[in-house]
């Protein structure tokens, strides 16, 4: 699955018409977990979703080591489609695609919204590539270990909402976004019941991968000139304060939404508010 050129990476189109849209989603999140955003978002433009790499058939975690590949296969995606300009949206590691890929190939995009991005401070990435050199980081990782214990087979779908339903990072999920959700992270099994669609061990790896190559983000984040957006959940664990303000200093133009009430998962909790946010973004800038 290494030769991106010569399979056709598989991917979702939400319908809808207008000037293309590119949404690239997060670790374990399919991008049917978006419906209710994408739906919204399909009214004004066409928007299309590739699978990224740990939903191919046949790959292997082992394929990578930093997350430089996935934001290539965006670009070889957008070869396959014959897209030669889009506008590039994605959330939490999808952002990071989204954004290197930008920062690779700027005259392929049009706009850019980084919603609730995995990006950190220099300290932090030079912090984790410690970690990560001293081969420690699948042990202290808190998301790592939280994906390697969870659970992957389920017997019905109900059952999944009404023990979700209580969990703290679901709580600004109406009841619609979490079935939504839920149907999104499933698959039916052939002898019955339900799976995870995202391969745990996948998960761990984009987990442990993270942020290694980041510092070239920093550096060349000054030379975007295409219209920027950052979409941030006032209660994110992510995208915090000291990194949103260090993207304020390297791109000043760039446009910065905190959105209430919401969390690293925003594009679930308030699809409405964020598709709104987009759509008038995108009516000004381009």
């Amino acid at each position: 699955m290494n030769n991106t050129s010569a399979n056709p990476i598989p991917f979702i189109d939400f319908g809808g018409s207008g000037q293309t849209i590119h949404f690239s989603h997060a670790n374990g999140y399919p991008p049917l977990c978006y419906k209710p955003l994408l739906n919204l978002l399909s009214n004004n433009y066409h928007v299309l979703s590739m699978l990224q790499r740990p939903l191919w058939p046949g790959s292997d975690p082992k394929e990578i080591n930093d997350w430089s590949p996935l934001a290539k296969d965006l670009l070889s995606f957008l070869d396959q489609r014959s897209l030669t300009t889009t506008i590039a949206i994605g959330h939490s590691v999808g952002a990071i695609n989204s954004l290197r890929a930008a920062i690779l190939d700027p005259n392929r995009f049009k706009a850019l919204v980084l919603i609730d991005p995995v990006l950190f401070i220099p300290s932090v990435i030079l912090f984790r590539k410690l970690i990560w050199s001293m081969d420690l980081i699948y042990r202290h990782h808190p998301l790592i270990k939280a994906a390697r214990y969870r659970r992957s087979e389920f017997k019905d779908r109900e059952s999944i909402i009404r023990g979700f339903r209580s969990k703290p990072i679901f709580r600004y999920l109406d009841d619609i976004s979490l079935q939504t959700y839920i149907e999104g992270i499933t698959t039916a099994k052939p002898e019955g019941g339900y799976k995870l669609t995202y391969s745990p061990d996948w998960e761990m790896r984009i987990y442990a991968t993270g942020i290694l190559r980041d510092m070239d983000l920093w550096r060349n984040i000054p030379k975007l000139e295409i219209p920027v957006l950052l979409i941030r959940g006032g209660e994110t664990d992510t995208f915090l304060p000291a990194a949103a303000n260090l993207f304020k200093k390297r791109l000043p133009g760039a446009s910065f939404l905190t959105m209430e009430n919401s969390t690293h998962l925003v594009p679930l909790e308030r699809p409405v508010d964020v598709s709104d946010a987009i759509h008038q973004f995108l009516q000004e800038k381009l």
